[in-house]
């Protein structure tokens, strides 16, 4: 895999808000246990919004209306378009099924061990732009289009296992279309793999994959337009506050390292200072 050059000054892990660079399986621990907390976040809201049936149709309702009044309402001629073909239905499922979380938690470990700023990066957009969503899914709960009486099909049901095998209902949040993570997560793995690479073959795929979860979640009846142009927001925001994070971790840095040039640095940097100048006063001395 083709790399940028150096991050220097530019992503340093240990200058993103909580993220000091920990090596081997202390590290890897202390991410699992990270990612475990956001999961128990993931099910309270779920449990939340369980009950709220009534008003995640109503929701979507509304959403529809606003689809129609922006004329990106196209769910039902996307599907009818592509529904007839076996071939386009198991490349949307697949993309759906394997395009999300084994992309997401994939090009995380590579990015962990080879580019760890990057790494934090993508950890700290997630966290925050899922802490949105979430706030969305418990307050705004909406049914997706597959269970609202569209016309629609449900093809990773009725023409995949694998899915609900790998997330059986009773573990997801059905009432959770608005905003669409799924697209937007990854659409931010890609803009983060586009940060660390250089390849532009890998560039291209990285952007390749956000267009086509684009495409599958509305061809699979999960997710109407809306519910994309919400995720894609949403994740932009999540990772502008990473970013805002890290660079008044970089500027906090600055000022307690004695880099900034600041005349009024730590004692440690002036004493440093002094030594030398005492050197160079008694060049005899020996070194």
């Amino acid at each position: 895999m083709a790399w940028n050059g150096s991050e220097r000054g530019t992503l340093d892990p240990a200058r993103l808000i909580g993220t000091k660079p920990i090596s081997g399986l202390k590290g890897l621990g202390g991410e699992a246990g990270l990612i475990a907390a956001a999961m128990l976040l993931y099910f309270g809201i779920r449990n939340l919004t369980a009950g709220n049936a009534d008003m995640a149709f109503v929701n979507a309702d509304r959403l529809i209306e606003l689809e129609r009044w922006l004329g990106i309402d196209w769910e039902s001629a996307l599907q009818s378009a592509t529904v007839g073909s076996d071939a386009v239905v198991t490349l949307a499922n697949w993309v759906y099924i394997w395009g999300h979380w084994p992309v997401i938690l994939g090009v995380a470990t590579v990015l962990y061990v080879h580019r760890r700023s990057h790494y934090y990066l993508l950890r700290n957009a997630m966290f925050a732009s899922g802490l949105i969503g979430f706030a969305f899914f418990a307050l705004f709960p909406v049914a997706p289009p597959r269970l609202i009486d569209m016309g629609l099909v449900d093809t990773v049901t009725q023409r995949s296992d694998a899915y609900r095998a790998l997330q059986p209902p009773g573990l997801t949040n059905q009432y959770a279309a608005f905003p669409s993570l799924h697209a937007g997560w990854n659409l931010l793995v890609a803009i983060v793999v586009v940060m660390a690479v250089a390849g532009i073959a890998l560039r291209l795929v990285a952007l390749a994959l956000p267009i086509a979860m684009s495409l599958a979640v509305v061809l699979t009846a999960n997710h109407f337009v809306i519910d994309v142009a919400g995720g894609v927001l949403v994740v932009l925001v999540g990772l502008a506050i990473a970013i805002w994070i890290q660079g008044r971790q970089n500027a906090s840095t600055l000022r307690f390292d004695g880099t900034s040039g600041d005349r009024g640095g730590p004692p440690r940097s002036r004493a440093r200072v002094r030594r030398r100048a005492s050197s160079r006063e008694l060049p005899g001395q020996a070194a």
